[in-house]
């Protein structure tokens, strides 16, 4: 009789078992499934962009040779105000009074930041009543003539209106930074080395 009741017992036990990693599996499966829908529904919210690049710097001779053309263009974007006049540096026979293609980029990471430092200031009621950044970048040349950008360093001094928000006010740029479209992009570090001031 008692080992009956005690095949009876451990029968349960493991048809409890096998219940619970049946239930495992399916809400595993369910938790897959949610994951891949989030996923699918961040992936479908796509911004889409299209300027216009268009060279002006044909000198009579085309490209016949390294010195027989200048570097300027310009950059349109339908519906923009004014277009960019853009150049190459001058270490590459650019024309130093435009924009070159690096000074974009440069631009390009540290408004992206402010913008999104700027928002999160609004939601954590952070009053910014001045925000300027003096950013730097590095870019290195190659063997073979290429480069890349190796490091970037974001200056922002920023103004606020609240002395017992300056901690809160510090950390959000790196929050700015994990948010920030064109940072996100980049296959290197962007530093920060904000300075808040107290109006």
């Amino acid at each position: 009789m008692y080992d009956q009741r005690q095949q009876h017992d451990s029968y349960l036990i493991v048809h409890f078992l096998l219940q619970f990693q049946i239930t495992a599996r399916i809400v595993n499966r369910h938790l897959l499934l949610l994951k891949q829908l989030i996923t699918l529904l961040y992936s479908m919210k796509e911004h889409n962009y299209e300027v216009i690049t268009e060279w002006t710097g044909n000198m009579g001779n085309g490209t016949l040779d390294y010195k027989s053309y200048n570097r300027n263009h310009k950059i349109i974007a339908d519906g923009k105000y004014s277009e960019i006049h853009g150049s190459s540096d001058p270490s590459f026979l650019g024309d130093k009074t435009r924009y070159n293609p690096e000074d974009l980029f440069l631009s390009s990471l540290s408004a992206c930041h402010m913008l999104w430092y700027l928002h999160l200031c609004s939601v954590h009621k952070i009053i910014v009543t001045q925000y300027i950044d003096h950013a730097s970048g590095v870019m290195e040349e190659t063997v073979n003539g290429s480069g890349k950008f190796t490091r970037v360093i974001l200056h922002p001094k920023v103004v606020i209106s609240n002395l017992n928000m300056m901690t809160k006010a510090n950390q959000l740029h790196q929050e700015a930074n994990k948010m920030c479209f064109i940072a996100n992009s980049c296959n290197f570090n962007i530093e920060h080395r904000p300075n808040i001031l107290v109006e």
